[in-house]
């Protein structure tokens, strides 16, 4: 695998604050829809990927607040349209389960069905994907192997695929978890206090079942708890995290774990709009077997986020960590913090040992509803790695062919970019900043560009505002221009940052190489 030159170094966003503290978020970046066990002293961590490849992340903690990348599930999606975006498609609210000596992963995939993988090591190779049940509109599974060895799946609907919503089914399930034995059980209808009632993990503790489930909706929900003696129910409900009187919106889906030490914790998601679902860390204490999350600082009963708290008690410290941002390309394999648009081709890149990326310039396909780069399957690009960051990547261009760019590029369901582009006549290259979305792409700076390298700047300021730049003779940082781009969101998504190289008119000929790709704090 690939190293980054700041695998030892500080990352753009730190949540451990080196004196037994942490503040939230514990990861600045868009794992949405987490979940999270403990397996010994270890934690892992999976989260919702949708259509970008490889897929369904695995993180590795060893106190819940320092997070390490360590695999995907999903090297390639073997199903069709997967050559191409889907925005919004694919992996939909994982759970991620231990069980009879294996780790599980299930997901709903609300156009196809739920789907299961498995692995003896998580950073190992998982089984291929397993569709366990077909049908439209099944999201939010979630496992569960009852102590009589009886096994069951709950889950929730996608309404826009089935016209169901706001409500939770429970199925007998397969004690291999390959198949759901029979039409289940409607168990809970939040409508009326529960609207959205979405994303149920289920435990069992002291003799009650529970289904943790937010509701509310992605950007101003709050986190319900069920709670009932037999699995079935009748479930009792109590609202048990919510924004209240903090900066903390929606504060909800996410996973519970308890730890060797009788602590109990709870891993959730905020939506912070271009950003994505950022993820947070809180502690839960019980009463009268009813969890607390967070801290009832307003005295209504209900929990609001922290904001800085002392770290899990796991009997020890380990070192600060954080996804990797920054790429040298040195290796054999692309750093895992990649990711395509698509299942990626070896006619987009090749690492060559020599400290380079190869990107070469493929055309975005024929039959795309239009030809912007919203469309293009060969953008390789990673999450926003903190609130405010700065991106600098170093490009070699002399091999780009007429009419071909290559650059940098933050994505979401609008797009901006900085890159080199071969002159239509091919007499000579010009740097440009382009902007576009799903329907239309255009110019909005260009100037001529003389040398065959060029470093770029993006810098993320607070609020996801963009500003690009580039290096001149006198090693000074240039803007591309006089506007500002506003980062958004994207389809499920938040904003994207990476590099890309496109070609025209179905023609692929020429290619840049990257040197290195590296991330610093704001």
């Amino acid at each position: 695998m690939t190293t980054t030159a700041n695998s030892q170094q500080r990352k753009a966003w730190m949540s451990d604050q080196g004196d037994g503290t942490f503040v939230n978020p514990v990861l600045h970046a868009d794992y949405s829809d987490p979940d999270v066990i403990r397996v010994g002293e270890d934690f892992y961590m999976t989260a919702s990927s949708f259509s970008h490849i490889p897929g369904l992340p695995i993180l590795h903690s060893k106190d819940l607040v320092n997070w390490k990348l360590i695999n995907h599930v999903i090297q390639r999606m073997e199903l069709p349209g997967y050559d191409v975006p889907n925005h919004g498609g694919g992996v939909w609210a994982p759970a991620l389960r231990y069980h009879a000596g294996k780790f599980w992963v299930f997901y709903g995939d609300p156009d196809v069905g739920i789907f299961m993988s498995t692995a003896d090591d998580p950073a190992g190779e998982w089984e291929p994907l397993h569709l366990v049940q077909e049908g439209k509109g099944l999201i939010d599974t979630c496992p569960f192997w009852d102590d009589d060895g009886q096994a069951y799946m709950v889950h929730a609907f996608a309404n826009s695929r089935c016209g169901i919503k706001h409500k939770l089914r429970l199925c007998r399930m397969s004690e291999d978890g390959r198949r759901l034995l029979d039409e289940g059980t409607i168990v809970f209808d939040g409508t009326e206090s529960h609207p959205t009632m979405e994303g149920p993990k289920m435990y069992k503790r002291n003799g009650y079942y529970y289904i943790f489930a937010p509701a509310g909706g992605v950007a101003t929900g709050w986190q319900t708890v069920l709670r009932s003696r037999s699995i079935y129910g009748p479930y009792e409900d109590r609202i048990v995290l919510h924004q209240g009187d903090t900066p903390i919106n929606g504060p909800h889906q996410g996973g519970w774990v308890e730890l060797e030490s009788g602590e109990s914790w709870f891993l959730h998601f905020q939506d912070k709009g271009a950003y994505g679902r950022i993820v947070h860390l809180q502690p839960v204490r019980w009463e009268d077997d009813w969890p607390i999350m967070g801290v009832d600082s307003n005295g209504d009963g209900i929990g609001e986020p922290v904001l800085r708290h002392p770290k899990p008690n796991v009997g020890a410290s380990y070192p600060a960590e954080a996804p990797d941002d920054s790429d040298e390309f040195d290796g054999s394999e692309l750093g895992l913090q990649w990711q395509w648009q698509a299942n990626p081709s070896s006619e987009w890149y090749s690492l060559r040992g020599d400290s380079r990326l190869r990107l070469f310039a493929a055309p975005i396909p024929a039959a795309a509803p239009s030809q912007t780069l919203y469309y293009a399957p060969h953008l390789l690009m990673q999450k926003f790695p903190a609130e405010s960051f700065q991106a600098n990547v170093r490009l070699e261009v002399g091999s780009l062919e007429a009419g071909e760019r290559a650059g940098v590029v933050v994505f979401g369901y609008s797009f901006a970019y900085a890159a080199i582009r071969r002159k239509e006549d091919g007499s000579g290259l010009e740097l440009i900043r382009g902007e576009g979305n799903a329907k239309q792409e255009r110019i909005v700076w260009s100037t001529d560009w003389s040398a065959n390298e060029i470093t770029l700047r993006v810098t993320v300021q607070v609020g996801a505002v963009c500003s690009f730049a580039y290096e001149n003779s006198d090693g000074e940082f240039i803007a591309c221009g006089e506007t500002d781009f506003q980062a958004v969101e994207g389809h499920w998504v938040g904003a994207k940052i990476g590099l890309f190289a496109a070609g025209v008119d179905g023609n692929q000929g020429g290619f840049a190489d990257a040197d290195w790709f590296r991330v610093t704090s704001g």
